[in-house]
């Protein structure tokens, strides 16, 4: 696996930050994915299309795909300066200034190294780097909860958006299918009255099929809509019982550092000091008496 000349610390530092932008990329990649299901699911139920329906379909399209890369983009921008930030904090700690070579970061033989690097770094799957850059478990507080479970019920609604997107073609499905229901029970009219009993059994049990489809479709999209929901309540429980915990725990140890103020104050060396203070004080008290008795014999 080749390198940069840098210290098995920064190394792993290294290898951390391109794991971390390689997962978003693939995290992006797919949502860029999901854009074209959607359209699949959501649009494409007929056989045929018109120009004027295709372009709007694709400007749809590219409205969607543009704002995903530029929020991918610019979320990217904004990650590299907070990585800058931490870099520059530590150097100006010991009294440093870094400087940036912005014109290195589109040199081609560069790129191609950091490639060489890391398509060599994820093949070999080193342990001594899984163990060098294990995460550190970040401290377990309000904000730190809230933001993991608004993430969730931000992830859920946006799942539940998608479901509504479903349905609605699902609706669409369901029409056409009530439309062939329809012609198919004029039609059954027709033949009524010239076909025999085998005949209206098979278009009897056509519209049954009919039937059961659409009710099928419908129970499948609630039973998804209904989890979907009871996993945004629990979520939405869990931030409320994490608050309370978080009050508890603080209340717990004001509790606590008034428990050890008071154990103090019944320490001899608390007492001690106390007296000592007291004696001086009454010292003092001695020493402007008679201050001021000299002071009017003058």
């Amino acid at each position: 696996m080749g390198d940069f000349g840098f210290n098995e610390h920064h190394q792993n530092e290294v290898v951390n930050y391109m794991r971390f932008a390689r997962a978003k990329r693939i995290l992006r990649l797919k949502t860029i994915d999901s854009c074209f299901q959607d359209l699949k699911d959501s649009r494409l139920v007929e056989d045929t299309f018109t120009v004027d329906e295709v372009s709007d379909m694709l400007d749809g399209l590219q409205v969607v795909v543009r704002g995903e890369v530029d929020t991918e983009l610019l979320n990217m921008a904004h990650t590299n300066v907070l990585l800058l930030r931490q870099l520059f904090s530590q150097a100006e700690k010991f009294y440093l200034r870094l400087q940036c070579d912005i014109s290195e970061l589109e040199n081609r033989e560069l790129l191609e190294q950091v490639a060489e690097f890391e398509k060599a770094d994820f093949k070999s799957g080193s342990k001594t780097n899984q163990e060098g850059s294990r995460p550190k478990l970040a401290p377990l507080n309000e904000g730190g909860v809230s933001e993991l479970l608004n993430k969730e019920i931000g992830r859920l609604q946006e799942e539940n958006d998608k479901l509504k997107g479903r349905l609605r073609t699902l609706e669409s499905q369901a029409m056409s299918a009530l439309d062939e229901r329809s012609k198919a029970e004029r039609a059954l009219e027709d033949l009524r009255g010239v076909q025999g009993e085998q005949q209206l059994a098979v278009h009897s049990q056509e519209i049954s099929s009919l039937e059961d489809t659409v009710a099928s479709l419908q129970a499948e999209f609630q039973k998804s809509l209904s989890a979907k929901e009871a996993s945004q309540r629990d979520l939405q429980d869990n931030l409320v019982s994490a608050k309370h915990d978080l009050l508890r725990v603080q209340e717990q140890l004001a509790l606590a550092e008034k428990e050890l103020d008071r154990k103090f104050q019944e320490t001899a060396a608390y007492r001690n000091m106390k007296e000592i203070l007291s004696k001086k004080n009454d010292q003092m008290k001695d020493l402007r008496r008679r201050l001021q008795k000299y002071e009017s014999d003058d």
